[in-house]
């Protein structure tokens, strides 16, 4: 067991950050820059923390107060914390990036900086910590960062839409506190490696049941999974751009990160019957999204549909359940934020430039003439989005199509195969409306809009990783052999 304070890094200092912006707000300028600036460093220190996992071929764990667990509370830097930790903070770098640069009068509220910073703090520590209440803690400060900077938006729809998310946010936060207490009643615990060594010994308790249900109903809540996606779409298409982008690119991964500890850590003789579950709801939501996004209005709308579907292919993987599609599962989540969080931000971008700032198709529809650098952008990420080749999309279409033809899943290849259509067919509906047809003669389109250096920085490692994605798929597949093997988690943080 390793007592090492730099995993308590990517929390502490987007919220140390977080208190010195709410100081600036009376220069805004400055503001901007120092959260841009700790956001940044605290991407380092988690590039860095990665770095310490894998040289060290073990979990990186803090205990708070010194208290050893199951007694304290765990920070646990293992292999899938970390990553998702990196990948969460490359697109929130991103995000405040792309806020530096955008028209909305949002993001020069004062209170906008140190929201976003706390919502990094959040997710951040839901990702690291080693404890389900203290999860539960993490994402009510992302839930409550979320809603109001979603309640501040530009959209006049952005209240109705912050009033959805928090709602449905609550059932999902009773729940998840209803199965910790079905948890800590049965074993005693709720730090995970605790549970998941007493739950090894004795799996069949009367309320471990209701836990997988009660954790499931929180984690497809939080990943917007079918049937409970319903507030998704209306939530992100009134939240800010750089809100939006960080919202339904890397926040909806939490809940799958709850699933990959559910069926590899804690519940693991309950897994398969969690992975039938999977399985079933991933294939519902493939098509459901796609369908969604290809009838839609609005281009936000349209691609919050398409996290869906996009969340339904990771489900898939997920409940094959073998250390190929695990590993594709992590390769698709970490290549599917950085492609939709660029694709929202280019929507972002062509919304701005349109008379009045929204993304609806009506509004936007020939104002790509304006913008041939940004359609440029636009036509690479829907290309990834769809899976093809030279992008990262296309890396984690072939390894998820690999892992099925290994686990013999015919039926499952053939359904998310004829799915995978619908992605080509919505992003070449969308980028024909908006740079092939002709503006309508009343159209407006204001001479400046937000700017294209985040987005742009996406869609690059989008490539560099397409045609350079080696180190993704080895980081990828050491993550899913540590999570076949729950022992080195547990005594990481146990000791023994």
């Amino acid at each position: 067991m390793t007592n090492h304070h730099l995993v308590l890094l990517p929390i502490l200092l987007p919220l140390t950050a977080s208190a010195v912006a709410l100081l600036l707000r009376r220069r805004p300028r400055v503001q901007a820059a120092w959260a841009l600036c700790a956001m940044v460093t605290s991407l380092a220190f988690s590039l860095l923390l990665l770095l310490q996992v894998w040289r060290g071929q073990q979990a990186v764990v803090f205990q708070t107060g010194g208290w050893a667990a199951p007694w304290g509370i765990s920070l646990v830097g293992d292999y899938l914390s970390v990553t998702l930790v990196v990948m969460s903070q490359i697109v929130l770098s991103m995000g405040i990036l792309y806020a530096l640069g955008s028209n909305d009068s949002v993001v020069k509220y004062p209170g906008f900086y140190p929201l976003f910073l706390t919502l990094a703090t959040g997710l951040s520590g839901a990702l690291l910590t080693g404890d389900l209440f203290n999860l539960f803690v993490f994402a009510e400060l992302m839930v409550f960062s979320g809603t109001i900077l979603t309640a501040c938006s530009d959209d006049r729809y952005g209240t109705e839409a912050a009033f959805k998310y928090f709602y449905i946010s609550l059932v999902g936060s009773t729940s998840l506190l209803l199965g910790v207490g079905c948890l800590y009643v049965s074993y005693g615990a709720t730090n995970m490696a605790s549970l998941a060594s007493g739950i090894m010994a004795d799996p069949q308790k009367p309320l471990v049941p209701l836990a997988i249900a009660f954790l499931m109903t929180t984690f497809m809540i939080k990943s917007a999974v079918v049937p409970f996606h319903f507030w998704q779409p209306d939530f992100h298409t009134a939240a800010p751009t750089p809100v939006h982008a960080v919202l339904s690119s890397v926040v909806v991964k939490l809940g799958l990160y709850g699933f990959m500890r559910m069926t590899s850590l804690l519940f693991l003789a309950q897994a398969d019957t969690v992975r039938g579950i999977l399985l079933v709801t991933g294939i519902i939501g493939v098509f459901y999204g796609g369908l969604g996004a290809t009838g839609t209005y609005d281009a936000k709308r349209m691609l919050a549909y398409s996290t869906i579907g996009q969340i339904g292919f990771i489900l898939v993987a997920l409940g094959w359940g073998t250390p190929l599609a695990m590993m594709a599962a992590i390769v698709f989540a970490f290549n599917h934020s950085l492609i939709k969080s660029a694709m929202l931000m280019l929507a972002g971008t062509v919304a701005s430039r349109a008379r009045v700032k929204t993304a609806a198709f009506q509004a936007i529809t020939g104002l790509g003439k304006y913008m041939p650098f940004t359609g440029l952008l636009f036509l690479i990420g829907g290309l990834a989005l769809a899976g093809v080749p030279p992008t990262n999309g296309f890396i984690s279409k072939l390894v998820l199509f690999r892992s099925g033809i290994e686990a013999e899943q015919y039926t499952a290849l053939l359904l998310i195969g004829l799915a995978s259509i619908l992605t080509l067919v919505y992003i070449v509906r969308a980028f024909q409306a908006i740079w092939w047809q002709p503006p309508a003669p009343e159209a407006l389109v204001k001479p400046a809009g937000d700017r294209l250096l985040a987005p742009a920085l996406l869609i690059g490692t989008v490539l560099v990783l397409g045609l350079w994605p080696e180190p993704l798929i080895r980081l990828a597949e050491i993550t899913a052999a540590w999570l076949g093997s729950p022992d080195g988690y547990i005594h990481a943080v146990l000791g023994g």
